[in-house]
Parts: C-alpha cells; sequence; structure tokens
C-alpha cells in the first residue's frame, strides 16, 4: 500500500465518518494530535485505532508536541507535567553532566507515556539559538542562547526519545531563533549572513544531522532566498537543509496552514513537495481544507518514502530504567530553575 506525503489532523476526540472517508481515500502517512484530540489514555487509543482501521495499515507516523513547558499537549491528571527545555539549559551553565542526564530521562520519561498511548513521534527537541530581542514564541522552549548547550542538550534529549522507542523531531530548521514574528501570524524576516547563521544558528542542525525526522521553520532567509520562505524554497531546502547542514532523515513542513505562507491550502501543499519537504503537515483539523490538501499532494515515493522508511526503521524497542530515579532527578532539575528564576526575580525587584 502507497500512503501519501502528508501528515494531518482531525477535529477531536473520535473520528467521524467524514473524516474516516478522508483517511481512508487519501492515506496520509501520519496523524499529528492536539489537546483538543486528547481526553483520556483509552480515548487516545481507540482515536489511534480508528485512524489505522481507516488507513488499512499500522506503518504510519502518529504525532503530538510533547515539548515540556507551555507545549505539552498530554497534561494532568493522566500525563506528566514536564519542565520546559530551559530548564536544562540553566542547569548545564553550573552542571553539564547533570544537565544532560536531566535532559535524557525527561525525554525517556514523556517518551513511555507516548508510547502507552500508541504515539510514536515527539516533535521535540527544539533546536533553535534565540536571539535576544526575538519573538517569545520560541523563548524558554529553546534550551539556550548557546548553540553548543543546544547541540549537548538536543542531542541527550534526542536519544532519551529514541531510548524510549519513539521518534524526535529536530525542529526548526534551518532556524526560528532569530525570528522577530510568530510565524503563525505573520512571515519572519531574518537578514542574518551567511557566516553568522554557520555560527549559530546552523551549527545545532549540522551537529545532529543524524536525525531520523526534521520539521521546517517558515522564515525568509534572505541570505539564501530573498522571495520564499524556507519550505518552499528549493534553495533552502536543497542547498542549505540537506547540503549545507547534511540532514539526512524526513523532513516535513511545519504546518501549512500558518500565515507566514500564503496562497490556497493546495498550493501551499505543492509548493512544499516542489521544494523538496518530503512530506506536507497540516494541523487545523479542519475537514475542508484536508480535502484539499489531499488532492494535492502526491504519493509517498522514491527518496521521501526511503527516509519515511527508514525512519520508522529506528523504532526500536525501549529497555527498563528506573522511573522514579528519573522523576526525582528531573523533578530536582525544574525545582533549581525555579529558584533561579526567584532569585533574579527579587534581584530585579530590589533595584527597582
Amino acid at each position: 500500500m502507497t500512503l501519501k506525503a502528508l501528515i494531518t489532523g482531525c477535529a477531536g476526540t473520535e473520528l467521524s465518518d467524514d473524516e474516516r472517508r478522508f483517511f481512508a481515500a487519501e492515506k496520509p502517512c501520519g496523524l499529528i494530535l492536539f489537546a483538543r484530540n486528547c481526553e483520556t489514555p483509552a480515548q487516545i487509543a481507540s482515536l489511534i485505532a480508528a485512524f489505522k482501521d481507516a488507513v488499512e495499515s499500522d506503518e504510519m507516523l502518529v504525532l503530538i508536541d510533547q515539548e515540556g513547558g507551555r507545549v505539552q499537549r498530554l497534561r494532568p491528571p493522566y500525563w506528566r507535567a514536564m519542565p520546559p527545555a530551559r530548564c536544562f539549559g540553566r542547569l548545564y551553565e553550573t552542571a553539564p553532566a547533570a544537565a544532560k542526564q536531566a535532559a535524557f530521562l525527561a525525554a525517556r520519561l514523556m517518551a513511555q507515556e507516548l508510547r502507552d498511548a500508541g504515539i510514536n513521534v515527539n516533535c521535540t527537541p527544539v533546536l533553535d539559538v534565540p536571539e535576544r530581542g526575538a519573538h517569545e514564541i520560541i523563548g524558554d522552549r529553546a534550551f539556550s542562547d548557546n548553540p553548543d548547550i543546544v547541540i549537548a542538550l538536543g542531542r541527550a534529549v534526542m536519544d532519551g526519545t529514541l531510548a524510549g522507542g519513539v521518534l524526535p523531531v529536530v525542529k526548526h530548521v534551518p532556524g526560528h531563533g532569530r525570528a522577530h514574528a510568530d510565524s503563525h501570524l505573520a512571515l519572519p524576516r531574518i537578514d542574518a549572513s551567511p557566516a553568522e547563521l554557520d555560527a549559530t544558528d546552523f551549527r545545532p542542525f549540522r551537529a545532529l544531522a543524524d536525525a531520523p525526522l526534521a520539521m521546517t521553520a517558515h522564515v525568509l532567509l534572505t541570505a539564501f532566498d530573498d522571495r520564499r520562505p524556507a519550505s518552499v524554497s528549493p534553495v533552502i531546502m536543497g542547498e542549505v537543509i540537506r547540503e549545507r547542514l547534511g540532514l539526512k532523515g524526513l523532513v516535513m513542513s511545519d504546518d501549512i496552514g500558518m500565515q507566514a505562507l500564503d496562497g490556497a491550502y493546495a498550493q501551499r501543499a505543492r509548493y512544499v513537495i516542489a521544494a523538496g519537504c518530503d512530506v506536507a503537515l497540516h494541523c487545523s483539523g479542519e475537514l475542508s481544507e484536508m480535502l484539499k490538501i489531499g488532492a494535492a499532494v502526491p504519493p509517498l515515493d522514491g527518496v521521501a518514502a526511503e527516509r519515511f522508511e527508514a525512519a520508522r526503521g529506528r523504532l526500536k524497542e525501549p529497555q527498563p530504567f528506573d522511573v522514579a530515579g528519573a522523576i526525582s532527578l528531573v523533578t530536582d532539575a525544574a525545582q533549581g530553575e525555579t529558584m533561579v528564576a526567584r532569585a533574579e526575580l527579587g534581584d530585579l525587584m530590589g533595584r527597582a
């Protein structure tokens, strides 16, 4: 069976008859879940089973954004609240080994919860290197503004996710950290030179080029293409992401429903695939949009299909680990970050 080069969402906690018909006809290679789709472990399992039944395959990817912090679709009481990436970056500044261990174990804990729910892809780690004054859309989702720290902790999260039997997605390639706009709402323009980008933004992606999956950034990188956002630019997708950065895995677009892209949905889908994305990602769960996009994307074949299979081939059975010890270490790291934040707040208030 040939799947399509499309990862899409759905509207609610169970599939409608129209959604079942859409999935049966178009056979997307993946489903992405959001908070609107998730109530209980049993409900999520039923939703995923219905999707697989409609597509008539067990080979697809089931994705979620479970970074920790403010980007965490699964939350208490059924799932643990996890600290944001910046927590581990702050710890790294004084205790690098402890920070790497804590980041690995946080990723391992999240992977266990996702795998237990039937989810096999976590859209993390964020490898963006934020610039001072940049838009807060990245903010504490980034480990640090030091690319060396981003590399070390990004690797720890990637390894922890894989150790838990879940595939990580490095994002947002080739870098969203300098953006002064939220690409959900507008197209960010980044005017940094190639040398500046090589020295900071590109380094984490180059260092983790062996990632099984990557997600693009909808940003205008004027040093390489001053007309087209990265996700729809053959120059950036080819010469930058594949050649300059050396990413080997499957690359999906960020959500093509974001306002950083223009044009009709079908056109956006065609453009991201033509530019070099292996898969188009669409997140809203709006069936009217999904129908247009499904008709526009091609089958997943050729090198894109090879990358898809290579990624799936990296799904391994997780080995047992010390869950209680992992929870304790991650909790200590999070509490340490809270204490630092409180101290800094007190210092600022003292100066006011």
